[in-house]
C-alpha cells in the first residue's frame, strides 16, 4: 500500500509509503513513515512495529517542526519507542537545514508524555544597557502531581546582577485555585567605581488564590497579595508600566456564614504601600461580625396560630467592627523595634432594637433604642493658643478610651395618594406623599471626651478628645438630643391608556422629593435643623438625575458662623440660605445582546430594592464578584459605555467676603468584546 495513513481510535498516528505486516508473529514494517509521538514529530524510512506500545527505527530524525522536510532535527541512525512514554537512541547529531553539525552526544532521551511533565526550560538570550549581557527565563519545570507543579526560572547578567523565581501553582477542578511567585532580586548597575553604579537587593511576593464559586457553600476564602521591597519595580526588566507603578496593595479575607442562623463573620488583612514614600500600611486584623435582626419573641411551630401579637415584632441585632493597624517606612532603622509605637487598633459595636406596632389606622407606629459604644486608643489633650491664633495640641495619651451613645424614641410614618385626572380620564397624575415624624432623645454621654475652647473672639467650640489620626474610629458628637425629626417624601406618576391596549402605561415622571429636618428642644439656641432638600429622576428611561441642596435657617456673621437669628428675621424675607449643593447625571447605553434568549430579565416596574436588611447579602455579593469577575462577565452583551456627571459646591465666608467653592468630575467606562470569550474595560 502506497501513501496511506494509518488511524487507530480515529486519530492519526503515522502515515507512510509502504505497510508489510506478518499475519503470525502480528508484527509490521512501515517504509518512508512519518509520525507524530506527543509533541515530537519523527522521520524514518522504516520503523518496525512489535507490539501496542513498543517499535524500533532506522535512519531517524526527530524534531518539533511539522513541515515534511523540516528545518532542523536530531538525527540517530537506531531508536526505540515506547508509545506515550520515552524515545532512546543510540548517538545522535542535531542537523539545521539538512547540514549535520559536529557535535555528537552518545545517547539520546526524549520524553514522549502528553499533557504536563518535567523538564528544563529553555532560556533567551537579552542585552540591556543597565544589566548588560544576560540569560533569562533559564529554569526547571517540576509537576508534582495532577493539582501541583512548581516553575524555577532564574535571570543572570554580566554585570553581576541576577534574579531568582520560585513559582508554585495549584489547581483542583470546582474546588480552588490559586499560585505564589516569589522573587529575589540582586540588581547590579554598571561597574564598581563607575558614576552610575549602584547595587540593590530587593524581593516581591505574591500570592492569589480563589475558591469556586459553586464550592463555596457558607465560607469563602480569597488572597491577593502582592508585597515588595518599594525599589524593586524600578528594576523590573522589559516592564515599563510596573517601573513607575508606585502604589501596591494586598488582601487576604475570609467570611462565614451558618446555614439556618443569623450570624454573618467576616476576617481579612490588608496592605497598601507608596513605593515613592517608602511607607508601607498593614490592617490586620480587620473583623466583623453581625448578627441579623432575630425576633426572641416570635412564636414558633404550632404556637404561631391566630392574630400575631404586638410584642412578636420586637426585633433586636448586633454588629462588630475590630481593626487594628500599624504603619512604618521601611527606610527606618530598628521598624520592627518600633511597631508597638505605631500600632493604631479600636472597636465598634452596635445594639439596634426596634419594633413595629400595630398601625392605628393609616398611621404606622415603630419605637426604637440604639445603643453604640467605640473603644479608642488615643486622647488628645487641646487648648487655644491666644498668641498664635490657633488650636494646640498639649498631650496623646494612650490606653483604653470607651465613647458611648444611646438614642431611643418612636417613629410614625403614613402614606397620602392622590389622583388627578387628565383629558377625560385617559391621562391620570399619580402623588404619593410620605410624610415622617420622629420624637427621640439622646444624652450626651461624651461630654467628658471634650475640650471647651474659647477663641480669641470669644467663640466657643467643643474639640474631641477622641478625633485626629492617632484613632481608627471617630468618637461621637457633643452635645445631647431630645426632639423631633421630620421629613417628607413624595414622587409624581402618570398613567396613560392607549389606543389598542387596555392596561395602563405607567410612567414614573418625578422618583422623588422632598426635605427632612428637625428641631432640639434641650438646645440653648439654633434649634431648629438644617433644612436638606433632594430631587431624584430619571428622563427618557436613560438619564438620571439627582440634587441636593443643605439650607440653613440661621442668619452668619462676617467670618461665616451661625448667628442665632432666622434668615427671615430682618429686611429681607428668605426660608433659608443655601449652604452647600450637589447635582448628578448619569447614562448608559449598550448593545443588544447576541442571543436574545440569554439577555438578563428586565425590572417591569422599575422599582428599586431599599430594604436595609438586604445590604449585608448585596456587600457579599459584591465582595463575590470583585473575586470571580469571569464568572459575572456579561459576554452575551458585545459593548456597552457609561457616563456620569457631578458637581459640587459649597458657600462660605473666606476674608469677610462670600465664596463659592465648586468642584466637579466626569467619569466615563467603556467594554467590549472583540470575540464571545475576551472582554476589554
Amino acid at each position: 500500500m502506497r501513501e496511506q495513513n494509518f488511524t487507530r481510535d480515529r486519530k492519526v498516528l503515522q502515515s507512510g509509503d509502504t505497510i508489510r505486516y506478518n499475519f503470525k508473529t502480528k508484527r509490521g514494517l512501515t517504509m518512508g513513515t512519518y509520525t507524530k509521538q506527543s509533541e515530537m514529530f519523527v522521520n524514518a524510512p522504516y520503523i518496525k512495529k512489535v507490539n501496542d506500545s513498543i517499535a524500533y527505527a532506522k535512519h531517524v530524525t526527530m524534531t518539533t517542526c511539522d513541515l515534511d522536510e523540516p528545518h532542523f532535527g536530531f538525527v540517530a541512525n537506531k531508536a526505540e519507542f515506547v508509545t506515550g512514554k520515552v524515545a532512546v537512541t543510540g548517538p545522535v547529531h542535531p542537523e539545521f537545514e539538512g547540514v549535520p553539525l559536529p557535535i555528537y552526544l552518545p545517547f539520546g532521551i526524549f520524553p514522549l508524555k502528553s499533557g504536563r511533565h518535567s523538564g528544563l526550560l529553555q532560556p533567551t538570550f537579552t542585552v540591556n544597557e543597565q544589566f548588560g549581557l544576560g540569560l533569562e527565563g533559564l529554569g526547571y519545570y517540576h509537576v508534582l502531581n495532577e493539582y501541583f507543579d512548581a516553575k524555577f526560572l532564574a535571570n543572570i547578567y554580566s554585570y553581576g546582577g541576577w534574579s531568582a523565581t520560585f513559582i508554585p501553582t495549584y489547581r483542583k477542578r470546582y474546588r480552588y485555585q490559586g499560585g505564589l511567585n516569589f522573587t529575589l532580586q540582586h540588581t547590579k548597575i554598571a561597574f564598581k567605581g563607575d558614576p552610575d553604579y549602584s547595587l540593590s537587593k530587593t524581593f516581591n511576593l505574591s500570592w492569589n488564590h480563589s475558591v469556586d464559586p459553586k464550592a463555596a457553600r457558607g465560607s469563602n476564602f480569597s488572597a491577593n497579595v502582592n508585597v515588595s521591597s518599594t525599589k524593586y519595580n524600578q528594576f523590573v526588566v522589559n516592564n515599563p508600566f510596573r517601573n513607575v507603578s508606585n502604589m501596591q496593595s494586598s488582601s487576604i479575607a475570609y467570611s462565614k456564614t451558618w446555614k439556618g442562623k443569623p450570624y454573618n463573620l467576616t476576617l481579612s488583612a490588608n496592605h497598601n504601600q507608596n513605593n515613592n514614600l517608602h511607607l508601607i500600611n498593614l490592617i490586620l486584623p480587620d473583623a466583623g461580625f453581625t448578627v441579623s435582626t432575630i425576633y426572641p419573641f416570635q412564636r414558633k411551630g404550632t404556637k404561631a396560630i391566630g392574630a400575631k401579637r404586638w410584642y412578636e415584632s420586637l426585633g433586636v441585632g448586633y454588629s462588630t467592627v475590630a481593626r487594628n493597624q500599624v504603619s512604618f517606612y521601611d527606610t527606618t532603622k530598628g521598624v520592627f523595634s518600633r511597631l508597638l509605637d505605631t500600632m493604631q487598633w479600636g472597636a465598634q459595636h452596635r445594639f439596634p432594637i426596634s419594633m413595629s406596632l400595630p398601625p392605628l389606622g393609616p398611621l404606622i407606629v415603630s419605637p426604637f433604642i440604639s445603643y453604640e459604644e467605640t473603644w479608642l486608643t488615643h486622647r488628645l489633650q487641646r487648648r487655644w493658643n491666644a498668641a498664635a491664633n490657633k488650636l494646640d495640641t498639649l498631650s496623646n495619651t494612650k490606653g483604653l478610651f470607651i465613647d458611648r451613645q444611646m438614642s431611643y424614641g418612636i417613629g410614625f410614618n403614613t402614606s397620602v395618594y392622590g389622583m388627578f385626572p387628565f383629558k377625560k380620564g385617559k391621562v391620570l397624575i399619580r402623588h404619593v406623599m410620605r410624610p415622617t415624624f420622629n420624637m427621640n432623645y439622646r444624652p450626651n454621654l461624651s461630654h467628658k471626651y471634650y475640650d471647651v475652647i474659647r477663641d480669641n473672639t470669644g467663640y466657643v467650640q467643643y474639640a474631641s478628645q477622641l478625633s485626629g489620626n492617632n484613632n481608627l474610629f471617630a468618637g461621637y458628637g457633643y452635645g445631647k438630643f431630645g426632639g423631633m425629626t421630620f421629613g417628607v417624601d413624595n414622587n409624581l406618576e402618570m398613567k396613560k391608556r392607549g389606543k389598542k391596549d387596555t392596561v395602563d402605561k405607567k410612567i414614573r415622571l418625578i422618583e422623588g422629593f422632598g426635605f427632612n429636618s428637625g428641631y432640639n428642644f434641650l438646645q440653648d439656641s439654633m434649634q431648629l435643623l438644617p433644612f436638606n432638600l433632594y430631587f431624584r429622576t430619571t428622563l427618557f428611561e436613560k438619564l438620571s438625575i439627582t440634587a441636593q441642596g443643605l439650607y440653613s435657617p440661621y442668619q452668619r456673621d462676617s467670618l461665616g458662623r451661625d448667628t442665632r437669628l432666622y434668615v427671615w428675621q430682618g429686611d429681607r424675607f428668605r426660608l433659608g440660605r443655601l449652604r452647600s449643593g450637589s447635582v448628578s447625571m448619569s447614562t448608559s447605553f449598550q448593545s443588544k445582546p447576541r442571543d436574545a434568549s440569554k439577555a438578563a430579565p428586565e425590572n417591569p416596574n422599575g422599582t428599586q430594592i431599599k430594604d436595609p436588611s438586604l445590604m449585608g447579602d448585596e456587600q457579599r455579593t459584591r465582595q463575590m464578584i470583585n473575586r470571580n469577575p469571569a464568572e459575572y462577565v456579561d459576554f452575551n452583551i458585545p459593548w456597552s459605555i457609561n457616563l456620569s456627571y457631578s458637581l459640587f459646591f459649597t458657600r462660605n465666608i473666606v476674608d469677610k467676603r462670600p465664596k463659592t467653592q465648586v468642584n466637579s468630575n466626569l467619569s466615563f467606562n467603556n467594554t467590549f468584546s472583540l470575540t464571545p470569550k475576551w472582554m476589554f474595560t
